[in-house]
């Protein structure tokens, strides 16, 4: 009987310092949504006003090499590729790295772009699975497509960024649309303050059930899918208001694998995109911070809200579990990889604020989540606690996440309104409900699956397969299974999203 009181007593005291911490944990997320809308509204208002020059036309456009990876994306890439050559950029060449596709996506994209192989042999070593071919398109003579062995996305991420001599790149997924104006957007940092930004990252939302038209997104639709719903909820917040508010701290650790701009030297000096990492974009900018902290050098990364890329995004809560279970896993993988730099005064922002944050708050605090509901419920219905324990932990997690969510919505509204209808608006204060009572309790057990899949050594991508996009250029009912490049896989934006 004194064991049984002791467990109580062990899970009442674990309840009362999960409430703390959550308590901390909310100020930190209260101060980054709010210093997002303050920066969200400033940048918004600068946006609006016309510039004195032709951005177009000026001779200092840096040059920008769009690298696409694609493994058995046949369902999205011929739309995706239109997208990326008709973007409002003079100085740009699209790179499409076809990484051992089984699907059709090679023959898609010689089908659409009119490709013919180039007889030059390549002049140098590539850091990357071996390279079947070259193709120049006869149609566009700055799209190239790189056909190799499969490598996996960093493998072939490295193929494009060493085959290209612009100065800068940009890291787009094959199964995203950009809008038109979007590259010269997230490119003005660098013109900006040229000596110090070495990477921009934009904005990515949900592609699912938007119309596209010519390779650009013409209809914006909330989904009908609760699912696809739930997560152009969780988009919404993780970039106007994490995102954005990180950037504010100046400590943005995360430039989405989906759209985001980097120095090329510097990618190759670090050596570019790291093999075997379960989420290369998110590890990669954490080596970055850490090569220029420790070589000395003055830097910036930047996030930039105005430019947009759309994206799909899983359709079932199968595929999109093991895409959360994938992210987690990269999360501890790569905090995991750099833990010397977290709390180190040395890496200033990044060292002694960001890490952390992701370590205690998006780590730690999804793990304490699941316990606290494990652990608490289940005490309140035996009555061997109080209920205001649990009460004030439910007060903390989803009814102050509900908060945020709204929060978060109302920065989009107040601002850039690309859900601008007033059905639209509610619809997306319903998921801001819903995601935080039920679907953010699967989540937090999705979290713990995905450390028993890191500590078990789990390093499969998953899968997910794609309906293509809604398109008034080509039948709609045309789809086909796609993946990730690398195994057979499922979309990959982030290791988290929802921060």
């Amino acid at each position: 009987m004194t064991s049984v009181a002791s467990v109580v007593d062990a899970i009442n005291a674990f309840g009362l310092v999960a409430i703390a911490y959550f308590a901390l944990l909310n100020a930190n997320y209260l101060l980054i949504h709010v210093l997002a809308l303050w920066e969200l509204r400033s940048r918004s208002r600068e946006a609006s006003w016309e510039p004195p020059y032709d951005e177009l036309g000026s001779p200092f456009l840096p040059g920008i090499a769009i690298l696409v990876p694609a493994y058995n994306e046949a369902a999205t890439i011929e739309e995706s590729v239109r997208s990326f050559l008709t973007l409002e950029y003079t100085e740009k060449e699209i790179i499409v790295v076809n990484d051992g596709s089984t699907d059709g996506t090679l023959a898609e994209l010689q089908s659409a772009y009119d490709l013919v192989e180039m007889d030059a042999e390549i002049p140098f070593d590539v850091p990357s699975e071996p390279i079947t071919a070259v193709y120049r398109s006869m149609t566009h003579e700055n799209l190239t497509v790189v056909d190799k062995a499969n490598g996996g996305k960093s493998d072939a991420l490295n193929a494009g960024l060493w085959l290209t001599d612009k100065e800068l790149f940009c890291a787009v997924d094959a199964d995203t649309i950009i809008d038109r104006d979007a590259l010269l957007k997230v490119v003005t940092p660098f013109l900006e303050r040229p000596e110090t930004i070495v990477a921009s990252g934009g904005t990515v939302r949900v592609a699912n059930q938007c119309t596209v038209e010519h390779g650009q997104i013409r209809d914006v639709r909330m989904p009908t899918n609760p699912v696809v719903g739930l997560q152009v909820m969780e988009y919404l917040r993780a970039f106007y208001s994490g995102r954005l508010g990180l950037d504010r701290l100046r400590s943005l650790i995360i430039i989405s694998g989906a759209f985001g701009v980097f120095k090329t030297d510097l990618a190759r000096e670090i050596g570019g995109y790291r093999e075997g990492t379960v989420t290369e974009d998110f590890e990669f900018v954490v080596r970055i911070h850490r090569h220029l902290v420790e070589t000395g050098q003055e830097y910036a990364v930047e996030f930039v809200p105005e430019p947009v890329a759309w994206t799909q995004v899983p359709e079932t809560l199968s595929v999109l579990g093991r895409q959360r279970r994938r992210w987690y896993r990269g999360m501890v993988e790569t905090l995991v990889m750099h833990r010397d730099m977290i709390g180190r005064p040395k890496y200033g922002r990044v060292g002694l604020y960001a890490l952390p944050f992701f370590l205690f708050v998006e780590t730690i605090g999804r793990l304490m989540e699941g316990l606290g509901y494990l652990l608490l419920v289940p005490l309140v219905l035996l009555g061997l606690t109080e209920p205001y324990v649990f009460a004030i932990f439910f007060l903390l997690t989803s009814v102050f996440g509900v908060g945020l969510s709204w929060f978060s919505i109302y920065s989009e509204v107040s601002t850039y309104r690309r859900y601008g209808s007033v059905w639209q608006t509610v619809l997306l204060l319903w998921y801001g409900t819903v995601e935080n009572i039920g679907f953010r309790q699967w989540k937090a057990y999705i979290a713990w699956r995905g450390l028993f899949e890191y500590l078990a050594g789990v390093d499969s991508w998953g899968r997910m397969e794609r309906s293509g996009f809604e398109s008034h250029d080509r039948d709609p009912e045309d789809s086909a299974e796609a993946g990730k490049s690398g195994d057979p896989s499922e979309a990959g934006k982030d290791p988290e999203v929802e921060q």
